[in-house]
């Protein structure tokens, strides 16, 4: 089942997210969405997949992220927003966030992610994983703890502007899941970012799959 999902994955670049999301979550669960994203080095990827639900229900959960992604690419400024099966992944460069090699955020990012806020409270009946990544220079357990500290500060400005810690996971993957080369200094500003994972909660999930049996 896991090789015949990766392989509609990578195979059919003409489907659309959500029918690709259809297909991922009829046919693998949690554990091989970890495995999935350990093997392309893609953390986002891999926790998205994992939970996914698939085949009528997942359009349906996929038609919801697609209105959900096309507000925060046209309401936020500098983030990359990306469409995966039946999540949302926005990338927010660390520079935007912090200051080098700090985990307080700036007044900008502040301002940037209330932009975000004001979505995320549009679709409450989703879960946020906030990933905490860095470049590959100093020590390792230098970088796990400042990603971790990084994703942390996102989260606790989140709660303050009213979004629900229970719709909140925070992850610090350190320099392990680089998405960009890390042997140029444009691949490694890239690499110190924070991503968010949208994905739908259990109560989306029902309404969905309630709206799909109708």
């Amino acid at each position: 089942m896991l090789i015949s999902a990766v392989f509609m994955i990578t195979g059919c670049a003409s489907w659309t997210k959500t029918q690709k999301g259809a297909v991922v979550g009829s046919t693998t669960g949690g554990a091989a969405g970890a495995i999935i994203g350990r093997a392309s080095g893609n953390t986002a990827l891999g926790a998205i997949i994992g939970t996914a639900v698939g085949g009528a229900t997942g359009v349906i959960i996929g038609n919801q992220m697609d209105k959900q992604a096309e507000e925060i690419a046209k309401t936020v400024p500098d983030v990359k927003v990306e469409r995966i099966g039946e999540g949302i992944v926005v990338e927010f460069n660390s520079d935007v966030l912090f200051g080098y090699d700090q985990s307080d955020l700036s007044y900008q990012a502040e301002n940037n992610l209330n932009k975000l806020v004001e979505v995320l409270n549009n679709y409450k009946e989703t879960d946020i994983e906030l990933q905490g990544h860095t470049d590959s220079k100093g020590s390792v357990a230098y970088n796990n703890a400042l990603s971790e500290r990084r994703a942390l500060a996102v989260s606790d400005y989140l709660v303050s502007q009213d979004i629900s810690s229970s719709r909140l996971k925070i992850i610090g993957y350190g320099e392990l899941s680089p998405k960009y080369l890390n042997d140029t200094e444009a691949g490694r500003a890239q690499n110190r970012r924070v991503e968010f994972l949208i994905t739908a909660n259990e109560k989306m999930k029902a309404e969905a799959a309630a709206s799909a049996s109708n």
